[in-house]
């Protein structure tokens, strides 16, 4: 059970990588988006009617796709006053209780994401832009699928809590 348990944070971890990775490339092309629409708005006065929704709707999936990634490398915000305070066993607990804490919260924002995305599949919301585009429900199915990558990982970081081997990813950091 161990070594699925391990096998399975070490694929997660690599997942997590992979699609943190890739969510810079939504990044940039949301930087060319904004430049293109810099370009024809001032310099060709001729504005266009989709760049802002989509240089939004890269800019949130990034966002919200690489919160595994974030989780994976431990860089979302903390406190780290606290760990200068306290002993190493100490912050090693509070850790495990912050993790703990995240997966209550996230499997409850997870089910109350879970019935407005579903009905936006439904029905298809759409902006109600000049564009139209589906937006709205792209953004509310993303939260939950992005929701659902981040319990993975904190599963993930709670085995390598357990297994004592926090900080031993996949790619050796």
């Amino acid at each position: 059970m161990n070594r699925f348990l391990a096998r399975y944070a070490n694929v997660m971890d690599g997942i997590s990588v992979f699609i943190g990775q890739g969510c810079s490339m939504l990044l940039f092309a949301c930087i060319a988006v904004s430049a293109f629409e810099v370009v024809m708005r001032y310099g060709f006065d001729s504005p266009t009617v989709w760049s802002t929704e989509l240089a939004m709707t890269l800019c949130a999936s990034a966002w919200v796709l690489s919160v595994g990634y974030v989780v994976e490398r431990n860089r979302h915000i903390s406190i780290t006053m606290i760990q200068m305070l306290v002993s190493p066993k100490v912050w090693r607990l509070l850790r495990l209780i912050q993790m703990l804490i995240a997966v209550g919260a996230i499997f409850i924002l997870t089910l109350a994401l879970w019935d407005p995305a579903i009905k936006a599949l439904q029905r298809m919301e759409t902006s109600g832009t000049a564009l139209n585009s589906i937006q709205p429900t792209y953004l509310k199915v993303l939260l939950v699928v992005g929701c659902i990558l981040y319990l993975f990982q904190l599963a993930a970081n709670v085995i390598r809590w357990v297994h004592n081997t926090e900080g031993a990813s996949a790619d050796g950091h």
